[in-house]
């Protein structure tokens, strides 16, 4: 589903409350392709690209349900200037954006694969942005904010020693 709002700010925050872990929420550029997972809805925010990155990773943090697990492309660090004239700045914006967030570089088509994977059974938000740089897409799949793995790992082995 394609949705033109102009008010993309708004859905994202009456989202949040709704999304918990394994939810998805991407931030991409113009030529980022429209998925066809039912879960998969995509919205045309018609903004800067590191605008966008920014409001969706501040309203993340801000919601204590969530915490961000971040994904980019791993073909943003080798892109030259030459190819992709802005891409150094882009880079330098981004790098500013997720300064205290660790963000995990990974091949653009596998994380393809994960969004289209997660749609069939969790919703993931696409946000297409203005941007016509390549590999700029910023994924952020969200993970319990009051709940961390050594939590988990810590309950399954007690689980398991029952």
């Amino acid at each position: 589903m394609i949705n033109m709002l102009t008010d993309w700010r708004r859905h994202v925050e009456n989202l949040l409350p709704l999304y918990g872990h394994r939810n998805w929420i991407a931030v991409v550029d113009s030529a980022y392709p429209f998925q066809s997972s039912a879960g998969v809805e995509t919205l045309v925010a018609d903004c800067d690209q590191a605008e966008a990155v920014g409001f969706v990773i501040g309203s993340v943090n801000a919601a204590s349900h969530v915490r961000p697990i971040v994904y980019i492309d791993a073909e943003l660090a080798h892109l030259d200037e030459r190819d992709a004239p802005g891409i150094d700045s882009y880079r330098s914006a981004l790098a500013s954006i997720l300064a205290d967030v660790a963000a995990t570089p990974m091949i653009h088509e596998d994380i393809i694969k994960q969004l289209d994977e997660a749609g069939k059974t969790f919703q993931v938000l696409v946000i297409k942005t203005h941007m016509t740089l390549p590999y700029t897409s910023v994924f952020i799949q969200l993970d319990c904010g009051y709940w961390d793995a050594a939590s988990e790992a810590r309950l399954r082995s007690r689980l398991a020693s029952q």
